[in-house]
Formats: structure tokens, sequence, C-alpha cells
């Protein structure tokens, strides 16, 4: 494909630049997210299987944990600290009710992640899935590693093609129809 925008029937394709190929279409670089994806998938692993072996997260006492940390989230927001007033609310009448729920959504959602990333089984879903625990708990007013972990996430999102060659989206994603076919874009 050239450097300059080609129509394609009623579309005009943008050529994508060298770099963002080799990152986000070319197998070659699927060493890169080999081992992104094996850190993120070990980070989600161990928190979701300390929260699954956790009473207070699945156990006699199942939503204690995520009670505690919403009561910490509300009194941030109360102080006009790092909670928006949206997000509290959320909190207040969604979780906080249903803490037992979100409690077994959050361990064994972690561990699911996790795992996904480790064997590079829908290795785009399972990112966004981390993503989106990642932006809440951020919107909870908790920093810790989760702009690192998101960031990570989002890129393994759009390298989705590409981040489980090494893994089982090798054949999965062929299995399922998606990127994989035989072409001479193929690298």
């Amino acid at each position: 494909m050239s450097d300059k925008p080609v129509r394609q029937g009623n579309s005009i394709v943008v050529a994508e630049n060298p770099l963002s190929f080799y990152l986000f279409n070319s197998t070659r670089s699927a060493w890169i997210w080999l081992i992104i994806r094996l850190y993120l998938g070990y980070l989600w692993f161990t928190a979701g299987w300390g929260k699954v072996t956790s009473d207070a997260w699945t156990g006699e006492n199942a939503g204690a944990a995520i009670q505690g940390y919403v009561q910490g989230a509300l009194g941030r927001a109360e102080s006009g600290g790092d909670v928006t007033g949206w997000y509290a609310t959320f909190l207040e009448n969604t979780v906080l009710p249903n803490a037992t729920a979100f409690s077994y959504m959050v361990a064994y959602g972690e561990v699911l992640v996790g795992l996904g990333l480790i064997v590079g089984l829908l290795t785009g879903i399972a990112a966004f899935f981390g993503s989106i625990m990642n932006v809440s708990f951020l919107f909870a007013g908790t920093l810790s590693t989760n702009p690192l972990m998101f960031i990570l996430a989002t890129w393994l999102v759009l390298a989705w093609k590409v981040a489980g060659w090494y893994g089982l989206d090798r054949w999965a994603l062929p299995y399922l129809g998606t990127p994989w076919g035989k072409n001479k874009n193929n690298e």
C-alpha cells in the first residue's frame, strides 16, 4: 500500500505507519506483547487469587471487603477528594447494596482476566475487562498500580490481533473466524 490515502469504494483508506503496523499487526512484535501479557496476567491472577481465598471476599463474610472499600471511597468523596459525585452515587446506590455480588465478580473477574492474559486466550477481551476494573478502582480514588495496569491493558486491547500469538489465541482466533487467514500480510 502506498503512503498516500487510497479510495476504496466509498471509503478513503489512510496508510498505516510502519511502527504501528509492526506493533499492532505484525506477529514479529508478539514477543513484546508476550512479556506485557505475562506481567499483567500475573498481577491480575495473584490479586484475584488473594481475594478468592479470602473470607472477606468470597467466604462466609463475602462483601465485607467491598463494603469497607466503598465506605473509604465515599469518605474521600465527601471530603472533596479523589472521588467524583456521580461515581460516589453509583457506589452508594448500586455497589454497596449488592456488595456480596460485586465481591464475587471482582475476585473471580480478576482471576479470569489473569488466566486469560497468562495463557493468551481471548487476550483483547481479557485486557478490556481488566482495564474496566482498573478504571473502576481509579474512579474510587485508588491509585496503586492501576494507572500502569490500565495503560498496559489498553495497549493489549489495541494489539489484540498479535498479543496472543504466543498463546492460545494463535489457534483460537482463527477457529473463531478472526484475523489469521492465509494472506500475504501475515508476518
